[in-house]
């Protein structure tokens, strides 16, 4: 079984926090020496102290898992401080990742939602975008690599077309009225 390609990372503590952070997601690691360990699997070499600030840095705290074991956990996705792990897409919805804070903005916020490829431009009042730029971040929806606000645009940069038009049908959704509870 062949893994899909990883994204290249530079060799910086932003990049080996987001790594951190898609590995805790991932893995159930119970011990700073597996983190190492996951991590010099994956190239990134680091010190003990380093990944102990790390994971402080990252929020990262134990939990009981269903079995009982403690391991490593980050914030959830739309808490603040939580880190985009990179993840691609999977069994996940958007509806998943909605949260509250996406879906109050895009009632008050969004204008339009247009896509071409997998960029998706959304209007919003004048001064408005950086506003819902942050809620599209902190959502962590699947297949969107990252945004960029200006004064009244958000461009949205997604991996292919089809989430394009998935992300602006989701947004223009939840910016509908009539279709919320």
């Amino acid at each position: 079984m062949s893994e899909s390609p990883s994204p290249a990372a530079p060799a910086t503590k932003a990049a080996r926090h987001a790594l951190i952070a898609q590995i805790l997601t991932k893995e159930r690691i119970r011990s700073q020496a597996e983190l190492r360990g996951a991590l010099a699997a994956r190239g990134v070499s680091t010190t003990q102290a380093t990944l102990s600030r790390d994971l402080v840095e990252l929020r990262a705290t134990k939990l009981r898992s269903a079995g009982g074991a403690q391991v490593y956990a980050i914030p959830e996705a739309g808490a603040p401080g939580q880190v985009n792990t990179g993840a691609v897409g999977g069994d996940e919805s958007l509806a998943d990742h909605t949260t509250p804070r996406l879906a109050r903005w895009c009632a008050d916020l969004l204008v339009t939602a247009e896509w071409a490829g997998s960029q998706l431009v959304l209007r919003t009042p004048a001064g408005a975008a950086q506003l819902l730029a942050s809620a599209v971040d902190d959502a962590i929806l699947p297949d969107v690599l990252g945004c960029i606000a200006g004064d009244d645009t958000v461009l949205v940069i997604t991996r292919s077309e089809r989430a394009a038009a998935q992300v602006a049908a989701h947004l223009l959704a939840l910016a509908d009225p009539g279709a919320r509870r």
